[in-house]
Formats: C-alpha cells, sequence, structure tokens
C-alpha cells in the first residue's frame, strides 16, 4: 500500500530510522500518518518489552501503554517549548507524527533480551532515538538543528520535573497517615 509521499509504512519506519529529513517532513503533512506513528511507538513498546522480558505480561502491557502516554506528553511538552517558546512553525500532530516515527530504531530494544549485551543495545538505541527525535523536531518546528536540540533538552529538563513531582505527590500519597 503507498501512502502519500509514495512511501509505504515500512518504507517511512526504515526512512525514519535512517534519519531521512524527508520522512520526517513527509510525515508531518500527512494528516493521516497520526494513526502510523502510534502503531510505531506500540510496536516499538513491545519489542522493548520483550527485550526486556523480564516484567511478563503485566509489564509487557504497562509499558505499552506507557510508550503511548509518554509519546502524546512528550510530544506537547515540545510543542510547547519549540512552537511557543522558540518559534517554530509546528502543531501538536505534526509533532505526534515527527516524533512517532523517530522512535523507529526502537525496534532494535528486542535485541536487548540478548544477555550480556542488553545494556548496550539499549544505550547505542536510545542515543540513535534522540537523533531521530532531533531531526523530527528540527523539520516538523521548521527551527535550526540548534533550536531542535535545545527545544530537546528543554522538553527533556520538563519531563524529568514534571516526573519527580508526581513521584513525590506519589510518595507522599502513599506515605499519607490513614487519618
Amino acid at each position: 500500500m503507498s501512502l502519500p509521499g509514495n512511501h509505504t509504512f515500512t518504507e517511512r519506519m526504515i526512512g525514519a530510522a535512517r534519519v531521512d529529513p524527508a520522512i520526517y517532513t513527509e510525515v508531518e503533512h500527512d494528516t493521516t500518518a497520526t494513526g502510523q506513528a502510534a502503531g510505531v511507538v506500540a510496536i516499538v513498546a513491545i519489542c522493548s518489552a520483550i527485550g526486556g522480558a523480564a516484567g511478563g505480561p503485566v509489564g509487557m502491557l504497562s509499558g505499552v501503554v506507557a510508550a503511548l502516554l509518554g509519546w502524546l506528553l512528550w510530544a506537547g511538552v515540545t510543542y510547547l517549548i519549540g512552537d511557543k517558546l522558540l518559534g517554530g512553525t509546528a502543531t501538536w500532530g505534526e509533532l505526534l507524527r515527527a516524533l512517532g516515527f523517530a522512535q523507529a530504531p526502537g525496534v532494535l530494544y528486542i535485541l536487548a533480551v540478548i544477555p550480556f549485551v542488553g545494556w548496550l543495545v539499549r544505550l547505542v538505541v536510545g542515543l540513535w532515538i534522540l537523533v531521530c527525535g532531533i531531526v523530527a523536531l528540527r523539520e516538523a518546528l521548521d527551527v535550526s538543528t540548534g533550536k531542535a536540540i535545545l527545544t530537546a533538552v528543554l522538553g527533556w529538563l520538563a519531563m524529568m520535573t514534571l516526573t519527580a513531582v508526581l513521584l513525590l505527590l506519589g510518595a507522599g500519597v502513599a506515605g499519607a497517615p490513614p487519618f
């Protein structure tokens, strides 16, 4: 099945993993590709869950849900930073599509199941996804590479801060006296 831009879903995933800016621009503009981007995130989440199979079925399912929610939140945070703060020109949907496809190298997380090298697989693939994400941000926001990197760094800091606050609130609730 051919998609706008004459690339199939698989070709888009491969192009995204190859860090091809044209693929990120293509999916950014293809409003029908949001479901495909969600598909990439789900496939990567499943591969990651298999790569870290110790979590069992519940861990695998929660990993898929967390990956999808994280993708939505990451696109929202980078939209606010890149578009509203740094002057980019993207919509939340454009960022969803581009950042979803940026996770394509994550299918290799499945190799993390290999003893003694799993940690290395996760490190290399994580860095690869970061590079893809920066290119995706650059293309979707129509900003310089420097502003894309700044968006990624500020977005990461915002996500880590939010995570820390949620963990602290959760610890506060869990540790609250029962009166």
